[in-house]
């Protein structure tokens, strides 16, 4: 990766991580639930997993206990959110794969001159080791977890951060997300948004007014081309 800042000012393309480059559902499923069980509560559905997803870790931790109908606070999740980062850092790609297409597509944008970027709400604890254990940190400009920030998405900060640590230029960047938090911080940072189809979102995307909706990542480029002035 890297976060030099040139003159060369380009547009970057900015991703979110799970549900939008990798297939993560697996391995967060398990690590939810381990720490659930362990803790005495029910283990949740994948399917429920899924409407979860989207705000970090602590977040989907709070709602699995409240799907459980457990009351929680600060200090009472501490240690269960300890134990959560631990066991998904040891098993953080045991199941997870990019997306078809992601890879190649990746290649393409970068061809063409575009400065690739990740925006996501996993931590950087979680994020880095992710992206180094699938060799995808080599395609990107800048990495910017939920923590990078004072704020995450949907707040701009992440984002306008994200275009800014690779040197890049707000003008013809666009986001590219998997649900509302993706769509609200693409629209607060004043970007355009692709939405994938296949992500990880209770509402379907398409009720959510991006700009583009894509099925595969072979379609993000002519996308892309649709929404950039």
């Amino acid at each position: 990766m890297s976060s030099e800042k040139s003159t060369d000012r380009r547009p970057v393309i900015i991703f979110d991580l799970d549900g939008t480059l990798v297939s993560s559902m697996d391995d967060l499923v398990v690590t939810l639930n381990v720490i659930l069980t362990e803790e005495g509560h029910q283990a949740i559905p994948p399917e429920s997993v899924q409407t979860m997803i989207g705000h970090g870790a602590k977040v989907l931790l709070q709602r699995g206990l409240e799907a459980n109908g457990v009351a929680w606070t600060e200090d009472s999740i501490a240690p269960m959110y300890s134990n959560f980062l631990a066991h998904y850092e040891a098993h953080i790609a045991d199941h997870t794969r990019p997306f078809p297409g992601v890879v190649a597509c990746l290649e393409r944008l970068k061809a063409r001159g575009f400065r690739l970027a990740v925006c996501t709400n996993k931590v950087e604890r979680l994020t880095m080791p992710l992206l180094a254990a699938l060799e995808l940190t080599r395609h990107f400009n800048a990495i910017v977890g939920g923590d990078s920030f004072d704020k995450p998405k949907p707040d701009a900060a992440p984002v306008l951060g994200a275009i800014e640590r690779s040197g890049g230029t707000k003008a013809g960047s666009v986001m590219v997300g998997d649900s509302v938090t993706d769509i609200d911080a693409a629209r607060a940072a004043g970007i355009p948004v692709v939405a994938v189809d296949f992500g990880y979102t209770p509402v379907p995307v398409n009720e959510l007014n991006p700009d583009r909706v894509i099925s595969h990542f072979d379609a993000l480029e002519a996308a892309l081309d649709a929404v950039i002035d």
